[in-house]
């Protein structure tokens, strides 16, 4: 959690020693910094300290970045409609071409940003380093629990208790699809292809929600159902054979 922090704060300044704040470079810099960032931290932890080969991240195939933008975007687009449908969101008019336009350049800001130097933590070093000491079912857990709860601290956890609880929750669904992701794909490069879809998903929207927290619990009900149909046939979440034994007895 601190270094995820760390990779984000530092990687978003490193640009401003070199170029004026009113740089329109600084929004897409600042992102390629926290990536850049990300990859250089990622990479002496795991040389220096927890001594795994970099291989062992498990990038898998590409192309499935964008298997992973689906699976990540239709529950976002689900629950924002489901929203609106109920009466806990408004539609907000917007110039359909603008926001078409805007959504290139944004998936690339989102996946330098976000999506793909928190995968590469997660997902990646912290999924690939407790694998070695636990199962699959074990570290999809933990990983999940753990993304979700440093949530708490986001700017967009809402204002009240509840819906902070909500957001964390929501938040930690989100963890289990991109970890369920990982599973399925063999590789960071679907887990990373769940986090863009999420946040494209939310942003290709114009929607005022009027009761966040049916907002998230639409969102996180969205993402538990991802993450459920991407582990399908993988095993993870049958139960042990001990623990079948011990019913069956």
């Amino acid at each position: 959690m601190v270094l995820m922090l760390a990779q984000a704060t530092i990687g978003s300044t490193l640009p401003l020693l070199f170029i004026d704040r009113t740089s329109p470079l600084v929004n897409l810099l600042g992102p390629l910094g926290i990536t850049l960032t990300a990859l250089l931290f990622v990479y002496l932890i795991r040389r220096f300290l927890d001594r795994r080969p970099w291989s062992s991240l498990g990038w898998g195939k590409p192309w499935h970045l964008l298997l992973g933008v689906f699976a990540g975007a239709l529950p976002m687009l689900a629950a924002c409609g489901m929203t609106m449908a109920v009466g806990a969101g408004t539609w907000v008019s917007m110039d359909a071409s603008v926001l078409l336009g805007s959504l290139p350049l944004g998936a690339v800001m989102l996946l330098l940003n976000q999506a793909f130097p928190e995968e590469l933590l997660w997902r990646g070093h912290v999924f690939d380093s407790l694998s070695q000491r636990l199962s699959p079912r074990a570290v999809l857990i933990i990983t999940s629990a753990a993304f979700g709860s440093m949530h708490i601290f986001s700017q967009g956890s809402g204002t009240t208790i509840g819906e902070k609880l909500l957001y964390v929750l929501m938040a930690t669904a989100l963890g289990f699809a991109a970890g369920a992701a990982r599973v399925r794909g063999g590789g960071l490069w679907m887990a990373a292809g769940v986090h863009l879809g999420f946040h494209m998903g939310m942003r290709s929207v114009p929607m005022k929600p009027e009761s966040l927290s049916v907002l998230l619990v639409l969102m996180a009900i969205g993402l538990a159902l991802a993450g459920v149909v991407l582990l399908r046939g993988q095993g993870v979440l049958k139960p042990s054979p001990r623990a079948s034994e011990q019913v069956g007895a």
